[in-house]
């Protein structure tokens, strides 16, 4: 692949061209839209059906949102809108987001001859996606997520306005972006995305005044040429083996399926079926959990499975049983690590912002839409009573609570291993631990063995630092997957593993888990070597945590115990912290078995990456970061997370509070 992209043997593969210059010899019969297909796949569209009376989510959210867009608003990674017109500028980034070049203009130049800027008029194999801007933000809006958007308001109204917003937009886009040229050809996953948004809008405007038969004959037409651009670098997306093989293979066999009048549609589905059976044995773990070491992507891909699913089931096109079993699994492990409260997860690994399938009003951190869906796919059961997470199944399955009466099924039975995917469950009375540990099987995320995520009555007190900025200036170029911002002891200020790029470790660390019973856990990792490292988490009585650090070294090093928590009100006190929420006083406390340490508590520092978080991409917020310092050959630090009144007190060697004992010296 860097051969092609060098030597431009890539360019003359895929050579750039203009729309109406298309080659005949791509289409194997006049090209037309197999509309019965695609119409299919949703038993209910908003063409075909009327929403239920009394659905469980409120219509008009998406209502407003895509009249925000009609007004040249749209929603940058499923959180924040920006005004960027109508149509937008499909080469420029907002000023108000958060990157380096944040005005950075890729489209027209102000050059005399009134020609196309150098990245917009380039071949895309000869552009970067690590330049001066953060490419992210070009490629989100040319995902085209808000069409979802204008379904779902069309549906609540069958105002014509929103599909002929549908038809501006494509026909705007195809105008700025001919084949092969320009950022938006850049990334095959990016083309498949856009695809599946662009052929879920198709079905559901078919039947619209605004979808002329002229206009049904280019859409074919543009999807023909965005199918052959990801079919002829395909070997590169199998290469990376993660999500971009998974999405990548869902957009030929989508292309292959839908469009069946094209040449190359059988080749497009056989080879997209192909790698979609392989990469959900390959990718997605026997235990379920998935081999990015990505909360997000793993949301990512599941979307991705679930919809060719269900399009397969409706167009006589079923995958087989190891495939849907995968699947299964990977929806039962989620169940597992979900407040079903509140929605909210652990937000470990990598998260780009992800969120292919938008097809409800739950915030983007909100994962019940993804597992009520996926539950009710897999075995036609609710996992959740009614609620706005139950859309996505109106729109893929046809299905409304409000019409088949059924409750959730009793919450699935706990379970608190994964080795697999390295992640371990602690159980207190209203309070849970995540644990992470793993025996990297492929490609780390995180530098973050033995990070603990601590979660309380639905309230996230220890939290993963999250993401913010793949691609940001300095300190937040991909700043949070470092060890030192995650929940764990770093040793001489260095990571588990070796960073050589963005998104690629060497050295990696493997974690061992040494006992994991009822209320205690044990692991340790060699990223230190010949440092050892030994956490010990305990679950003590009433929602009370104890966490022990043992590090033994030969000679001194710099030990640095850190907990990243939640920007909740706070006091501060000696070596402790005082958190109020919910009504309650929750003490955070750190100290050491022996000698001497630094305490310091950091909210937000504006110099480092300390003290922030990170739950949608392109957005961070204050977080606080207390840590503990030592430089000694060995060191035992212990973390305490109780009630106000507590008062942990160490005695030689043995802590107390109330009634009880822990001695430091010995493993529990």
């Amino acid at each position: 692949y860097a051969f092609r992209l060098r030597t431009g043997l890539i360019r003359l593969q895929m050579p750039q061209y203009k729309w109406d210059s298309f080659r005949a010899e791509q289409r194997s019969e006049p090209f037309g839209f197999a509309q019965d297909k695609l119409r299919g796949a949703q038993t209910k569209t908003a063409v075909e059906a009327q929403l239920p009376k009394n659905p469980p989510w409120n219509p008009q959210t998406a209502l407003a949102e895509a009249d925000r867009l009609l007004s040249g608003e749209i929603k940058y990674f499923a959180h924040e809108f920006h005004q960027v017109g109508f149509p937008p500028n499909w080469h420029k980034i907002p000023s108000t987001l958060p990157t380096p070049s944040a005005a950075s203009d890729l489209s027209f130049s102000a050059a005399e001859d009134g020609g196309l800027s150098r990245w917009t008029a380039q071949h895309w194999s000869q552009i970067s996606d690590d330049a001066e801007v953060d490419i992210k933000f070009i490629w989100e809006p040319n995902r085209f997520a808000f069409v979802y958007t204008l379904v779902r308001a069309y549906a609540a109204t069958h105002d014509e306005k929103y599909p002929k917003a549908f038809w501006t937009l494509i026909e705007d886009w195809a105008k700025h972006n001919p084949p092969n040229t320009g950022a938006n050809w850049m990334d095959g996953q990016e083309i498949a995305l856009r695809l599946m948004a662009w052929t879920f809008g198709f079905s559901q405007f078919s039947n619209s005044p605004s979808s002329t038969p002229e206009r049904t004959a280019k859409f074919t037409h543009y999807a023909a040429a965005q199918a052959e651009r990801i079919y002829k670098n395909i070997g590169y997306a199998i290469s990376t083996r993660s999500n971009h093989t998974i999405s990548e293979a869902f957009g030929l066999w989508l292309a292959g399926l839908l469009f069946p009048e094209l040449k190359d549609a059988d080749t497009y589905l056989s080879v997209g079926r192909k790698l979609l059976e392989q990469e959900a044995v390959r990718q997605i773990f026997p235990d379920g959990s998935y081999s990015m070491y990505a909360l997000n992507y793993h949301r990512f891909i599941l979307h991705i499975y679930l919809y060719a699913i269900r399009l397969g089931e409706i167009n006589q096109s079923l995958f087989s049983a190891q495939l849907i079993n995968s699947v299964t699994k990977s929806i039962e492990y989620l169940s597992h690590l979900i407040d079903p409260q509140t929605g909210q997860m652990p937000a470990y690994g990598s998260n780009d912002g992800a969120l292919v399938l938008p097809l409800n009003n739950c915030d983007f951190t909100d994962y019940r839409p993804l597992l009520q869906l996926g539950w009710y796919i897999t075995k036609k059961e609710f996992l959740f009573e009614p609620g706005e997470w139950d859309e996505d199944i109106f729109w893929l399955c046809g299905v409304s609570r409000a019409e088949r009466s059924a409750s959730a099924v009793e919450a699935p039975e706990s379970k608190t291993s994964f080795p697999d995917g390295g992640v371990y469950i602690l159980h207190n009375t209203n309070s849970n631990a995540l644990i992470r540990c793993t025996d990297f099987r492929a490609r780390p995320s995180h530098a973050d063995q033995l990070h603990v995520d601590l979660w309380i009555r639905g309230q996230n007190i220890a939290v993963d630092a999250g993401t913010y900025l793949y691609s940001g200036e300095g300190m937040w170029r991909n700043g949070l997957a470092y060890t030192s911002v995650h929940n764990t002891v770093t040793v001489d200020g260095k990571d588990q593993m070796t960073m050589v790029s963005r998104f690629t470790w060497t050295n990696w660390s493997q974690g061992k888990v040494l006992k994991h019973e009822k209320d205690l856990w044990q692991g340790e990792h060699d990223g230190y070597k010949p440092v050892s490292h030994i956490r010990t988490v305990l679950a003590l009585e009433e929602d009370r945590w104890l966490v022990i650090d043992k590090l033994n070294a030969g000679e001194t090093h710099h030990y640095a115990l850190n907990w990243l928590l939640n920007d909740f009100p706070f006091e501060e006190r000696d070596d402790s912290i005082l958190l109020s929420l919910d009504g309650m006083k929750y003490i955070v406390q750190v100290g050491l078995a022996d000698g001497s340490g630094d305490f310091s508590l950091v909210r937000a520092d504006p110099n480092s990456t300390r003290g922030w978080r990170s739950r949608y991409y392109g957005h961070k917020e204050p977080a606080i970061s207390l840590m503990l310092e030592a430089d000694l050959p060995k060191v035992t630090f212990w973390s305490f997370f109780g009630f106000e009144h507590d008062q942990p007190v160490l005695q030689g060697r043995v802590l107390k509070f109330g009634s009880t004992e822990i001695d430091l010296n010995q493993d529990r």
